[in-house]
């Protein structure tokens, strides 16, 4: 039973941190696409609201324990994702979060540019479910075709 609990865990947590270790957890588990799906979406939801409410408070907690050193605020990758910001607002960046960004990384990236709360859940909601279910069942029924998944 124990053993059970820590693979739904594992698949959950995993799909906070980066979308696809969800599917690719769940399908080497032998579980179904629904499961996994549903679990893919609720971790990285979780992530999701994480960052969009506690967002302000765990930045400032990182400021104070990791002290940043003189580092340069326009990078060519700050650049860039400000073009995506002010080409795709939070529906562009929130549909590309699973594929493109990391759970964390686009929940961080939507707060930090000032999207409001209720369209980055509404939107990461509606990007979670729309590449949740078919990358699940992508991985599930097309993951031999990849050797190093062992499927």
């Amino acid at each position: 039973m124990l053993e059970e609990i820590l693979k739904y865990l594992l698949i959950y947590g995993s799909s906070g941190v980066k979308f696809v270790f969800g599917p690719v957890f769940g399908a080497s588990f032998g579980y179904s696409v629904f499961f996994t799906g549903t679990l893919t979406i609720l971790g990285m939801m979780t992530t999701v609201y994480v960052f969009t409410y506690f967002g302000a408070h765990i930045r400032h907690f990182s400021q104070r324990v990791f002290r940043s050193r003189d580092k340069k605020v326009f990078t060519k990758k700050n650049r860039k994702y400000v073009q995506l910001w002010l080409k795709y607002g939070v529906a562009g960046m929130s549909f590309l979060t699973p594929v493109l960004l990391s759970p964390l990384g686009g929940a961080i990236l939507v707060n930090a540019f000032g999207g409001r709360k209720n369209d980055i859940i509404k939107y990461m909601w509606m990007s979670s479910i729309f590449w949740g279910y078919p990358m699940t069942w992508a991985v599930k029924f097309a993951g031999h075709m990849l050797p190093f998944l062992d499927l």
